[in-house]
């Protein structure tokens, strides 16, 4: 009992530490109001009744390598990411501890970028086409709060991008690092007259730290709006990817590590193991605050991707497919009042169709394929609906009630003609998700939050699909898993100069998704799962140009009832690649006329590879820092900046695979490394 609860005494030390701050606050820098969205209503973040964090525009962009999401995310309490540096498997990232069972992407989370999801209706994420050269800003919900978003039982994502400024402005920036790292862009935007636009287009080439991870990438971006009035507007946005070449080394076991952690696989490299991606997206945004008396938005979206991926295996791994995913929806915001009382409303309607022309070989050692195991198309259509109120019970207290009902639809045709079954079928669910919260405001910079909440999540198709029986279709025994999720927190000021955000949440999940250990392809449902855990977090300006961030989580996720198709039981073992203390810390010194400098480190515990705890991976402690300036003349200002990465030259996983065949979880991460860049604005 003393070692399930080691992480809680943490919390008072950060709070007691940081009560003397308010004393000394005339001369230290005031801390300005965020507002922030994602939680369906707009608020100011002390006044959100949810554990929502926010990374702005400087910890996005200032002296970033902008290699993958994790860089600037890393800070925010109750996330967890792995998998950085494989861009053939993607970015992996769990918030709470949903999300961690996917081999590859992203599941149980919900991604936005200015409102158009990266979630396709089945539950899957990527990250591949989020282009962090243009984000503004960042909004991390965590909790009970994603209730209203559907199918994600973890939290919310979103991403807003640049819009142009009032003074136009051309900028080009390249950076070059260790690995043969170089990428190189250009970007630029401005206002004329009711039109507003930015753009921007990269290019990133990476031999990676191991043999067998090179990565080829390009991106262009667009954005524009036309203000019809004061209180209308059309948005248009456009994505494109070109990944070429994204090589995957497999991963290896401890044997391997030992003999050379930046080696591939023999069959990665026979096999050519990595994957090719092609993306297309293209959005329409329409505001309008004119016609009715509140806020109506209306948004539209389609996005083409073709892929193709060899997995580092003999067998049914080379996969392709096409995919079309498209969607409308809409929502509506206004102000009522409920008794006398102020109270806002947010109520809407989502759909979303996701098609999937899919294929799948079975490949030869020599690396060619000699059969056809699947060829079907899939698809998945979400149907949702939901709305949100606020009400202002008292000056003090305010009460928040939201509810959404989602229909999501799987159907299968399976287009093969050789004989060996038929794996056509469909599946249908209808899920309610729902959330309670109230707020109190204890004093003018405390305030008290507490909320419960219901969600779901699907299995996804791969999830569905098990590539050793292709004959099956959907596998019968796989169904949603379902969570209720409680949480309370609070968040304030301490004077001037500081403000802190702490949450205890706890997680109830039945039906959970997980992978099977003996067969990595096929997945279960693990009867019940527990999650409880902590999450704090601070931010302190000593001086205007020092400030301190800190963040920490301490999390017991634990099978409560599961015990696999062979009998193996393992109630009470933690969820497998999940820590349970995670801490990030950061000190920077930013002055007005652009020098900074800034170092990070990021501290995480042991994890479990499987979900019989037999594997336990060492935790790890990394160091990093950057340091840049600007230098300004009549007509622009050029920013250079020097990085180094793993400064103590720490040996640790960037990924573990769970439950792995062969004993091969581990993804070395690299060495010290540096990159340097430059950008110049005009």
């Amino acid at each position: 009992m003393i070692k399930k609860w080691r992480g809680v005494p943490f919390i008072p030390v950060v709070v007691v530490a940081m009560m003397p701050l308010g004393a000394v606050a005339d001369d230290g820098a005031r801390l300005e109001p965020i507002t922030v969205t994602s939680p369906r209503l707009e608020r100011d973040l002390q006044q959100t009744p949810a554990a929502v964090g926010v990374v702005d525009e400087d910890e996005l962009q200032q002296g970033r390598q902008q290699l993958q999401l994790d860089e600037s995310l890393n800070r925010v309490p109750g996330v967890f990411f792995q998998n950085r540096y494989n861009f053939a498997q993607n970015l992996r990232l769990s918030i709470r501890g949903f999300g961690a069972r996917a081999p590859f992407g992203v599941r149980g989370i919900r991604i936005l970028v200015d409102g158009i999801p990266e979630t396709l209706p089945d539950g899957q994420s990527q990250v591949d086409a989020i282009d962090l050269e243009t984000a503004e800003s960042i909004e991390v919900i965590r909790g009970p709060s994603s209730a209203l978003y559907g199918n994600a039982a973890g939290g919310v994502v979103d991403i807003r991008t640049k819009d142009g400024p009032a003074e136009p402005y051309a900028e080009v920036r390249g950076t070059v690092g260790s690995y043969d790292f170089q990428r190189y862009g250009v970007m630029g935007g401005g206002q004329s007259g009711p039109w507003n636009a930015h753009v921007s287009a990269w290019d990133m080439q990476y031999e990676g730290y191991r043999d067998q991870s090179r990565t080829e990438k390009r991106m262009a971006n667009a954005k524009a709006t036309y203000a019809i009035d004061d209180q209308r507007s059309v948005t248009t946005v456009f994505t494109a990817l070109d990944q070429p070449l994204g090589q995957d080394p497999a991963g290896l076991n401890r044997a391997e590590v030992r003999d050379n952690r930046r080696q591939a696989t023999a069959n990665a490299e026979n096999l050519d193991a990595g994957q090719e991606v092609e993306q297309q997206r293209l959005g329409l945004i329409y505001r309008d605050g004119a016609t009715y008396s509140g806020e109506l938005t209306l948004r539209g979206f389609y996005t083409r991707r073709d892929f193709r991926q060899q997995l580092p295996f003999e067998g049914p791994s080379l996969i392709e497919y096409d995919r079309d995913f498209f969607g409308i929806g809409g929502e509506y915001t206004d102000q009522y009042t409920l008794a006398g009382r102020p109270a806002t409303f947010v109520a809407g309607v989502e759909s979303a169709w996701q098609r999937d022309a899919r294929e799948r070989f079975n490949v030869e050692a020599n690396g060619g394929p000699d059969e056809q195991t699947q060829d079907a198309v899939e698809k998945a259509e979400d149907y949702g609906v939901f709305a949100q109120t606020d009400i202002a019970v008292t000056d003090a207290l305010d009460i928040t009630l939201g509810g959404r009902y989602d229909r999501v639809r799987f159907e299968i045709d399976d287009r093969r003609s050789d004989g060996d079954g038929d794996a056509s079928g469909s599946q249908r669910f209808d899920e309610v998700s729902g959330t309670i919260g109230t707020g109190l405001q204890l004093h003018p910079n405390h305030r008290w939050y507490t909320n419960v909440g219901t969600a779901f999540e699907t299995p996804t198709f791969t999830e569905f699909y098990d590539p050793n029986e292709p004959d099956e279709g959907f596998d019968p025994g796989l169904s949603p898993q379902r969570a209720v999720n409680v949480e309370t927190g609070l968040k304030g000021f301490l004077g001037d100069r500081a403000q802190y955000d702490v949450a205890v949440f706890g997680v109830r999940s039945r039906d959970e998704i997980v992978q099977v250990d003996t067969d990595p392809d096929r997945f279960d449902n693990a009867g019940r799962t527990r999650r409880v855990g902590i999450e704090a977090g601070m931010e302190y300006f000593a001086t205007p140009e020092l400030s301190f961030t800190g963040s920490y989580t301490w999390s017991d996720y634990r099978f409560r009832r599961f015990e696999d198709e062979d009998g193996n039981e393992f109630r009470g073992n933690r969820l497998p690649g999940l820590p349970e203390h995670n801490v990030f810390l950061e000190v920077a010194w930013r002055e007005a006329e652009g020098f900074y400098a800034i170092a990070d480190a990021l501290i995480v515990s042991n994890v479990y590879a499987d979900n019989a705890n037999d594997e336990r991976v060492s935790g790890y402690g990394v160091l990093n820092a950057r340091v840049g300036t600007e230098h300004h003349w009549q007509r622009g200002r050029v920013e250079t900046f020097v990085a180094v990465n793993n400064i103590t030259n720490q040996e640790y996983f960037s990924n573990v695979r769970v439950n792995a065949g062969f004993g091969r979880f581990f993804e070395p991460a690299p060495e010290r490394n540096f990159f340097t860049g430059v950008r110049a604005r005009f």
